[in-house]
């Protein structure tokens, strides 16, 4: 198992959602330091302000994770500073949600840089000592939509698959070499925050962020590799693999109504 208690938790996208409230679950577990990494300057200091204000040791810091250079600096102080990160949770991303025709090159390119190549950049630094130390534990967010395709969502998902078989695969080196650095994969349905608001689905219920961050702190915790959440996600692969396509289409798309889930996407209100 994890030892959450008197761990270093670093959360990238750690400042807002479900980044600031994991961090938050993790200090009452009895995490030692809450490590935040986010783009917001503003939300990062009322956050660290709040936090310590209640007795917890929060450091924030302004990093773009697309910016390799950004993520090597930001080590390195932290480093210079005694911090060691023990718990990494690659959360930080973004959704464009609308029908791919309509993405500029610049929304594709930045979509899969947040979502996906950060999450490798990042974990590529940290990983080394963690291999040395022989210990630590790799979070990667992911979503149920690494496991079905679904209109509006083109970039986002393209992005997520490449997240869940990435992470994957990295568990299995890990392992391969009897390595105590521990992977697991978060792949959740909508989660009720400001980055998916709008979406309706009829059927299969948008979820609760304080049960969503209670669940991935027990899978931290009981080292477990894969998260599926709500528990009918874990049916999407059987499904995909037993139904033809066209039923696949009609029952879960449109029965379920998850094809028609982001029609009223509006994201987050910048």
């Amino acid at each position: 198992m994890t030892t959450i208690t008197n761990a270093t938790v670093l959360i990238t996208g750690g400042a807002s959602g479900i980044g600031l409230l994991l961090g938050t679950q993790l200090l009452t577990r009895g995490a030692k330091q809450f490590i935040i990494w986010d783009i917001n300057q503003s939300a990062i200091n009322t956050v660290v302000a709040e936090l310590t204000a209640k007795g917890h040791q929060v450091h924030g810091f302004v990093v773009d994770v697309t910016n390799v250079t950004q993520i090597q600096q930001t080590l390195a102080t932290m480093i210079a500073s005694g911090i060691t990160v023990d718990i990494l949770v690659n959360n930080a991303g973004i959704v464009v949600g609308k029908p791919f025709y309509e993405h500029s090159h610049a929304d594709i390119d930045n979509e899969m840089a947040v979502n996906t190549t950060a999450l490798m950049h990042l974990t590529r630094e940290v990983l080394p000592g963690m291999m040395e130390r022989n210990r630590g534990h790799i979070v990667n967010i992911s979503s149920a939509a690494s496991l079905l395709a679904n209109p509006r969502m083109s970039v986002y998902c393209a992005s997520k698959w490449a997240v869940t078989g990435w992470s994957e695969s990295l568990r299995i080196e890990l392992a391969q070499i009897n390595s105590a650095v521990q992977v697991t994969t978060v792949m959740p349905y909508y989660i009720n925050t400001g980055m998916f608001a709008g979406v309706r689905s009829p059927i299969i219920p948008i979820l609760k962020p304080d049960y969503v961050v209670a669940q991935i702190a027990n899978a931290i915790h009981g080292n477990r590799m894969v998260l599926r959440l709500p528990w009918i996600v874990n049916l999407l692969p059987v499904l995909r693999g037993i139904l033809p396509r066209s039923w696949f289409d009609v029952i879960v798309g449109e029965w379920f109504g998850i094809y028609h889930t982001m029609d009223k996407f509006t994201g987050r209100t910048r």
